[in-house]
């Protein structure tokens, strides 16, 4: 059977304002220009996050397969047809429970893969990840965490001021594992060797780490003006200022920016006390952060919001959707599997209104109820 969706398609190349995509099975068929055709609602490639640690009142965080298969779908309905699922510093027997918990779910597809977002990071840029299980890297914990996620472990952040920070890169790309730097108090050197080491993702660039500075630009500039790192940014108007926002998307370009949702378990609750790492959150006026410093805990955004935000800002649609779909499957190895509208990959997409609200969403070839 052939479904035909039909409106304003975002593809790769540009805007296909009068367009089709077509969908057979699982795949996407074709895509293409039909003059007849309504100039409708946006038809846009599904969403894929990288970064998140939650939502709809689940968590990642601790390791639980069904709170995870609670958290995906929830970011499901906001278009998110594929996400990591984001950990945060704990204890190794943790991540090694995590590891066995959540390997099946990517087998099954419920997720896309496994990020560690630490424990291996600076105490001095920590952030909202607990003090008490920052540690350096250990290059036997991630042999065994890989090999017993068999595939499962996609990403890892690591701070390459960290002793061993250099080997367990090298380990991590030379498994195929994507390397990414964050939460670090690294100067623009020791950046730069993290990225010769194979080091490919900046986590939430700006967040959690060393400011930038004209006689030490820090791991910020590091990782905006290397070629061959994706930066990610957290657009929720809390994370970045807007002009922070634009800056970074026109100084790396929209493929080498992809937006994230940092998002914990708050994200579609209401304000409250929430926890995440073991550390008491409290969420007012739709902001996470720690009850004890204030530090921003993640996030409660949805990936169809940071859309928003980041044209409300001032990025255009076609560049903003890139940042969301495109940017990120390539980050984490998936851009020839999803995050594009063209023929061969996998048929996910999202129906926004003119608006950019979540119409309807198109999962491997199934409308999600």
């Amino acid at each position: 059977m052939t479904v035909r969706v039909n409106g304003k398609v975002v593809t790769p190349s540009g805007v296909v304002r009068q367009g089709c995509v077509e969908v057979r099975g699982d795949r996407i068929t074709a895509v293409a220009e039909y003059p007849s055709v309504r100039d409708g609602h946006w038809v846009v490639p599904g969403f894929v996050d990288i970064h998140t640690h939650g939502g709809g009142g689940h968590t990642f965080t601790t390791g639980d397969a069904d709170s995870a298969r609670a958290a995906a779908a929830f970011h499901l309905g906001h278009g998110t047809t594929s996400l990591l699922a984001s950990l945060v510093s704990a204890p190794f027997e943790l991540m090694r429970s995590a590891t066995s918990a959540f390997a099946p779910l990517v087998r099954d597809g419920v997720l896309a893969g496994i990020h560690f977002e630490g424990p291996y990071l600076s105490a001095a840029r920590c952030g909202a990840q607990n003090p008490q299980f920052l540690r350096d890297p250990s290059t036997d914990e991630l042999t065994e965490l890989i090999k017993l996620g068999d595939g499962a472990v996609r990403m890892v952040t690591v701070a390459p001021e960290r002793a061993g920070a250099l080997a367990a890169i090298e380990l991590l790309t030379g498994h195929g594992v994507v390397a990414a730097v964050g939460h670090t108090d690294a100067t623009y050197e020791q950046t730069r060797a993290a990225i010769a080491a194979g080091a490919s993702v900046g986590t939430h660039v700006f967040n959690g780490m060393r400011p930038v500075h004209h006689r030490e630009p820090g791991p910020v500039v590091a990782l905006l003006s290397t070629p061959n790192v994706i930066c990610e940014l957290v657009a929720d108007g809390v994370h970045l200022h807007d002009g922070t926002l634009t800056f970074a998307t026109s100084t790396a370009g929209p493929e080498r920016c992809a937006l994230i949702t940092d998002a914990m378990a708050a994200a579609g609750m209401p304000d409250g006390e929430y926890e995440l790492g073991g550390q008491a959150v409290t969420v007012t006026d739709g902001v996470a952060r720690l009850a004890g410093d204030g530090a921003i805990a993640g996030s409660t955004l949805t990936m169809d919001a940071a859309l928003r935000h980041a044209v409300a800002a001032g990025i255009p649609v076609p560049d903003a959707v890139r940042m969301v779909s495109t940017t990120p499957a390539l980050a984490i190895g998936l851009g020839d599997q999803v995050g594009a509208l063209q023929p061969g990959l996998r048929a996910d997409l999202v129906v926004l209104d003119n608006d950019l609200n979540v119409v309807r969403v198109m999962r491997g070839g199934t409308w999600v109820q």
